[in-house]
């Protein structure tokens, strides 16, 4: 089984927001990238990328900003319910409003069926070890599901510097030791930072969203292979980058059957509860 641990099915309002323009000047060589659209997409779509990739399941994710919301909790509910054997939910809240953000959590996970919460840091201008967050790491422990964030550089036009895994991460899984942290795009280019975050902290996991095998940094290749076979999740980032593209070039990796089949689905099955 393959396991998608990072994607959106795309509203209009994400694929055409002016922060996303970097992502287009790479990606519009890609016919099966999606970074604008004039209408709104049928999840057809996403699990007919899905299907050229050999994804049997999907974690979509909201997107929740300062200025509203890119994909709501509510579509994402819609998303899942079209097809709720290919796509899991994992919801996002309004940080700047923290109980409203802990009900929302609750109503995330316990009415709307979701999988786990993501907050990017980027899109708040706040790094992870900002108060704000705290409140949603609290929940997350307390409903034993995932928190899920990017670690690394920005591809949107926005300041990278709160992705570094070292402080912010690191000082995260010390306060909230209880706490599973999903941190996706590898960490580039502090990925060796990531990697020791990870094999610190029990409960620190990696995916590999927006970034082809083919791409993928030699020291997580070695982590992947190593003491971190149970640390990595494959992920995609569709519709920035379609999960077939990224899995170009997997048997060159140096993974043996069993490493492989956690990377593709195992770990995250086990993170995500699935």
């Amino acid at each position: 089984m393959i396991i998608d641990a990072w994607a959106q099915h795309p509203t209009t309002r994400l694929v055409n927001h002016p922060m996303l323009d970097s992502l287009r000047r790479w990606t519009r060589e890609q016919g099966d990238s999606i970074t604008a659209s004039n209408k709104e997409l049928s999840v057809s779509l996403t699990t007919g990328a899905m299907d050229q990739g050999g994804v049997d399941r999907s974690l979509i994710s909201a997107w929740c900003g300062p200025h509203g919301d890119l994909i709501s909790n509510d579509e994402v509910a819609a998303f899942v319910r079209e097809s709720p054997d290919r796509l899991a939910g994992v919801g996002s809240v309004n940080i700047a409003k923290p109980m409203e953000a802990v009900r929302e959590i609750r109503r995330c996970v316990k009415e709307l069926g979701f999988k786990g919460i993501r907050v990017l840091p980027w899109l708040w201008e706040l790094p992870p070890t900002h108060a704000r967050f705290y409140p949603v790491f609290a929940e997350c422990c307390e409903l034993g599901v995932p928190f899920c964030t990017q670690v690394g550089h920005t591809g949107p036009l926005m300041p990278s510097d709160v992705g570094r895994p070292i402080p912010h991460i690191d000082q995260v899984a010390i306060d909230f030791p209880e706490l599973t942290i999903v941190g996706g795009h590898v960490g580039y280019p502090w990925t060796e930072e990531m990697v020791a975050v990870a094999t610190k902290h029990e409960n620190v996991y990696i995916d590999t969203s927006a970034y082809t095998v083919k791409r993928y940094p030699q020291e997580l290749v070695r982590f992947m292979a190593g003491h971190g076979r149970h640390k990595v999740l494959f992920g995609s980032n569709w519709p920035m980058i379609a999960p077939a593209r990224c899995l170009e070039g997997l048997d060159e990796l140096p993974l043996d059957a069993e490493t492989r089949d956690l990377f593709l689905g195992g770990n995250a099955a086990r993170v995500f509860g699935l």
